[in-house]
């Protein structure tokens, strides 16, 4: 999958609106009812990379080096 930036989502503030906390559960289930599924994951992974940040340089798995002692004979 390809990195995803910011620079790709912008706010449009035209339709800004203030909305009950209450209602906002059944409006927010049936906006990403309407996306599809590729569109959900690439806007979880937006969030994952907001959230925990994204270097391209740590993308790769750590590697875990362990030294194990064997009994001596």
């Amino acid at each position: 999958m390809s990195s995803i930036n910011s620079e790709n989502f912008k706010f449009n503030l035209s339709t800004l609106s203030i909305a009950n906390l209450n209602d906002e559960d059944n409006e927010d289930r049936a906006y990403w009812l309407l996306k599809s599924p590729k569109e959900r994951l690439i806007a979880l992974e937006y969030l994952r990379q907001v959230m925990y940040g994204y270097d391209p340089n740590t993308s790769r798995l750590q590697r875990v080096f362990e030294i194990a002692k064997l009994p001596s004979i």
